[in-house]
């Protein structure tokens, strides 16, 4: 059983400059929680046990947000307000491990190097490993990565990726995916075309951060040598190990996937989660 996940929080944030020069994007907040949060109980309704946050080398302000405040801690229990204490504490009941990797200050910059960060949390285990900058909503939270996590080991895959349709005006923005064979809610991944124009792109299915994924994908970021470009691009990885494993992609259903990459997506994601009655993780 898949317990480990990876979760990337060691971009920059270039798009909600200023406020992202001291404060991690991931840490904005999603009505009254950080989008990370959301991610620790994503994970934990989806199984996973123990997680590793790749943050930025020069800051520790994930970190800390999820250090024990006594203080706070005595206040909430003095003043009756057990709920919320219930709800900063439950992470810590539910996991095993939550460790913090700072990524180094000469790692090329991109999405790929994360996972080299955390090669020896990784070890030799199959693992999920989420974008920070990514939420799903749906009626109960882990429900669409817990179908990801089945479909990798019933198929004995090499990757599983989750996707969702997007206008063709956008796709542009993102990894849009080449796919050919189809299982029923799966396709089999040929390749993922970072960026391509609406006249280049395979598909209006792009890709998002929802991925479980073979230990292996460490080993395929590694000999990465990505010409003319400044990133080391976790797509690439996964364009390596589709030519000799499988790779398939699953559409997301019961959900949708919301990206807060930049202040006009994340305003969207604020409204649509505050519009949503209260996540259940039970």
């Amino acid at each position: 059983m898949i317990k480990k996940a990876v979760i990337a929080a060691a971009g920059r944030g270039t798009r909600f400059l200023p406020i992202t020069k001291a404060y991690p994007k991931e840490l904005l907040p999603i009505a009254n929680k950080p989008i990370i949060h959301y991610l620790i109980e994503e994970l934990i309704a989806a199984g996973i046990n123990r997680v590793a946050v790749v943050h930025r080398w020069d800051n520790d302000l994930v970190p800390n947000y999820f250090r024990k405040d006594a203080g706070l801690q005595k206040f909430l229990k003095k003043n009756g307000k057990e709920d919320l204490l219930a709800e900063l504490n439950a992470h810590r009941r539910a996991l095993k491990e939550l460790t913090f990797i700072p990524q180094p200050l000469h790692f090329r910059y991109g999405t790929g190097s994360p996972l080299l960060a955390a090669k020896n949390f990784i070890g030799g285990d199959d693992f999920v490993y989420v974008y920070g900058d990514d939420l799903v909503l749906e009626e109960k939270s882990g429900t669409f990565l817990k179908s990801l996590i089945d479909a990798f080991e019933e198929e004995e895959a090499a990757a599983v990726i989750g996707a969702q349709k997007v206008k063709w005006v956008e796709v542009q923005n993102y990894g849009t995916i080449e796919f050919k064979k189809r299982r029923g809610r799966l396709a089999q991944v040929v390749k993922v075309c970072e960026r391509s124009s609406r006249e280049l792109a395979p598909s209006n299915l792009v890709q998002f951060g929802r991925f479980v994924l073979s230990s292996k994908i460490v080993d395929a970021v590694s000999v990465l040598r990505p010409k003319g470009k400044t990133e080391l691009m976790f797509p690439d990885a996964v364009n390596l190990i589709a030519k000799k494993g499988k790779v398939f992609c699953a559409p997301i259903k019961g959900g949708r996937w919301l990206t807060t990459g930049d202040p006009l997506s994340w305003h969207r994601a604020n409204v649509a989660f505050m519009n949503k009655p209260r996540l259940t993780h039970k």
